[in-house]
């Protein structure tokens, strides 16, 4: 038998209407029984699953760290799902961190879990190419077909006794979830650090900065030139068609740019709306 575990339905939208998450609709269509405890590991949930006699739970991006008496209830164990090359950025948010890293390459494990934050037993990974303009949001697509692939084929692996698991070194690095400082764009960084923050967290949050006091959420960027000496850090340069901005070292170019209650706007839309009458820096 087979049974979907999810999120309980929250209020969402301007009129804060509960709404189910994706994977409730998704099983409904399907068919599938559908458990939406607030606690996993209450013991309503523990009870429920208890009597279900598990095989194999498979878990990805639950939200929820799975306790003892959860993690030692099917036959073959607890397989997650993660978005990283493990032991690389263990816990709430790989993707956006590895993007904001500069990394080249990231990929997903499926591993058996312990009591640890991804910290179990490597099952399976496969690898992937990080694009050097390519935002979390696009590789988070990516990365969701490769892991829903990569867990079929692990559990049908792992029931026919044809995976070794591999143990983790426990040193590895981190992930944590991504807070609203974290956004902040330091133009005296260098271009390629501020356009790594930027797709990093494109589509969500968005990284930030500010405009005549103002916040400004800024979504995509490219690095024009990553060793010019153009002129004060987040001062615009005069140019007529695009909006290029200078960096600590480099020149930034912003391609798609959201002033607070406005739309998204091209780079070229907003130096035609915004950068007149002298005023042609963000603010430091």
């Amino acid at each position: 038998m087979l049974l979907v575990i999810t999120q309980p339905d929250r209020p969402a939208g301007r009129g804060l209407k509960l709404t189910p998450p994706p994977v409730k609709l998704a099983a409904e269509q399907l068919g599938l029984p559908i458990l939406q405890p607030r606690s996993i590991n209450n013991a309503e949930a523990v009870e429920a699953l208890r009597n279900l006699s598990l095989d194999i739970l498979v878990t990805a991006a639950f939200g929820q760290l799975l306790r003892p008496v959860v993690l030692n209830l099917p036959k073959l164990g607890c397989i997650n799902v993660h978005a990283s090359l493990l032991p690389k950025y263990r816990g709430a948010a790989p993707i956006p961190w590895a993007v904001i890293h500069g990394e080249r390459e990231t990929g997903v494990t499926t591993f058996l879990m312990d009591e640890g934050m991804d910290t179990g037993p490597i099952l399976l990974q496969r690898r992937t190419e990080i694009g050097p303009d390519e935002t979390a949001g696009e590789l988070e697509e990516r990365l969701a077909k490769m892991g829903a692939e990569l867990a079929v084929e692990t559990v049908e692996k792992w029931w026919r006794g044809e995976i070794q698991p591999r143990p983790q070194p426990p040193n590895g690095s981190l992930a944590p979830k991504i807070h609203r400082e974290d956004g902040r764009i330091r133009w005296d960084w260098d271009a390629q650090r501020i356009h790594n923050l930027v797709r990093g967290l494109s589509p969500r949050p968005g990284a930030f900065t500010t405009w005549r006091g103002e916040y400004v959420k800024i979504l995509r960027t490219r690095v024009v030139d990553p060793k010019a000496k153009a002129g004060e850090p987040g001062c615009v340069l005069p140019r007529r068609d695009q909006l290029l901005v200078a960096a600590g070292t480099g020149i930034l170019e912003i391609l798609e740019i959201q002033p607070a209650g406005c739309r998204c706007l091209s780079g070229r839309d907003f130096l035609n709306g915004y950068c007149r009458g002298g005023f042609r820096c963000f603010d430091r």
